[in-house]
């Protein structure tokens, strides 16, 4: 009989120490933002998409290879009046520190992509922090901007790699809407799969790339076939919400009630 308690003691102790420490992960970064839950069913997401009743979306480019096309893209977005985000790994930022330069002078976001496009859920705690940081310590000290998007390399993430993100002031970012320009399946292709997106709604974010073969030459079109279908262009930063919400088991980011 005194055997048994001390079983169910043992098992009682075990299972209040387990929900303790995963209590203490979920809510470990709060006090950093404000009534901020990232955490459905025990995980942890980044953000997808955003549920508002405004028809925007916004526009997305990976930079971690060349810029052959970043002018191009750049003076596109000019001549259309929009605004988009670039997630920019360390390389190419060192790379190429005049176009970093010209992406914030043109008021597009600046956005985290890693130091050395690693999967981020393979390395340590050390690790983690190490590859956000030195690109935002590079960004910072090159156009004084203290980043505060991270787009995990290859969309890679667990539920340390969202933490340790809000942990360095980061809100991690995914997309519901891919281009698939990284196929290089051509224009037409790039144009009909945003447009015609299955997931394409209010508060979409589009993933393409700044080196892929075709962006650059789809990319009016894609500008064009948006805005006839009522959607105004923004970048991430004005998309999202920043304190007070939550996530759905999708990724959409909802503002809660005041």
């Amino acid at each position: 009989m005194r055997e048994d308690r001390t079983k169910r003691w043992m098992k009682y102790v075990v299972v209040t120490l387990t929900l303790a420490i995963a209590l203490a992960g979920s809510f470990k970064y709060v006090s950093g933002f404000a009534s901020v839950s990232s955490n459905v069913n025990g995980r942890e997401l980044p953000i997808y998409c955003v549920e508002t009743d405004e028809k925007k979306v916004a526009l997305s480019f990976d930079a971690a290879w060349g810029n052959e096309d970043t002018k191009k893209l750049l003076e596109i977005l000019k001549k259309h009046k929009v605004h988009v985000t670039f997630f920019m790994t360390g390389g190419w930022v060192e790379s190429y520190p005049d176009d970093v330069k010209a992406i914030k002078e043109a008021g597009h976001d600046l956005g985290n992509h890693s130091e050395n496009h690693k999967n981020m859920s393979q390395l340590s705690e050390e690790e983690k922090t190490k590859e956000l940081m030195t690109v935002h310590n590079k960004v910072k000290e090159l156009t004084g901007v203290d980043m505060q998007l991270f787009r995990p390399p290859y969309g890679d993430y667990d539920d340390r790699v969202v933490l340790n993100a809000k942990e360095n002031g980061y809100y991690a970012i995914q997309w519901d809407v891919d281009s698939l320009d990284w196929k290089d399946y051509g224009v037409d292709n790039i144009i009909n799969t945003v447009v015609n997106h299955k997931n394409l709604g209010n508060g979409s974010i589009i993933l393409c790339h700044n080196g892929a073969k075709y962006t650059a030459e789809a990319l009016e079109a894609v500008i064009t076939g948006l805005k006839e279908k009522g959607y105004e262009i923004v970048p991430i930063s004005e998309l999202i919400y920043k304190d007070n919400y939550h996530m759905d088991v999708t990724g959409r980011q909802i503002k809660d009630e005041k």
